[in-house]
């Protein structure tokens, strides 16, 4: 049984990045968590397989967007396919805005985005843990369901 198996629901937020030329990248991720009230950490882990991993390695900043109940089909897009040969943004039908302070830009459809820069990036098993320290942070929604997954597929609340 994986570990994603045993420990679940979790709450889907699309990471955004970008490569060393400005180009933007979205990925689904449910391995997130936050771990510092103050000043605010959040951390998730990604597979070294991941054009978002070689972006993150490149340009050491990310947008945690946590999703809504209602961006299912968003999340499974964005977890479907690989930003290196198609745009996803796209896709998705997900609109950007810029980022007050990093480059990767926020996801304007999600009720928080928290743009955050890279303090550390280590190897745990076949992922990697990713910490980042968020520096602004934008609150588009306080009352709303998040998105739920579940290995297997992904549920509402």
């Amino acid at each position: 049984m994986k570990i994603s198996e045993q420990i679940f629901p979790r709450v889907v937020g699309l990471i955004t990045s970008v490569d060393e030329k400005g180009k933007p990248n979205i990925m689904t991720a449910s391995f997130l968590m936050p771990i510092s009230f103050e000043p605010k950490y959040v951390a998730f882990s990604v597979s070294p397989k991941r054009y978002t991993f070689e972006n993150l390695k490149k340009v050491k900043e990310f947008v945690l967007n946590i999703c809504n109940k209602d961006m299912l089909k968003s999340a499974e897009i964005c977890g479907s396919y690989s930003g290196r040969n198609k745009d996803k943004f796209k896709l998705a039908d997900l609109e950007v805005e810029k980022s007050k302070i990093v480059k990767p830009p926020m996801i304007k459809n999600c009720p928080v985005s928290l743009e955050c820069k890279i303090k550390q990036i280590k190897e745990f098993g076949d992922h990697f843990l990713v910490v980042g320290k968020v520096v602004n942070e934008k609150i588009r929604r306080e009352d709303f369901e998040p998105l739920i997954h579940k290995t297997g597929g992904i549920v509402g609340s």
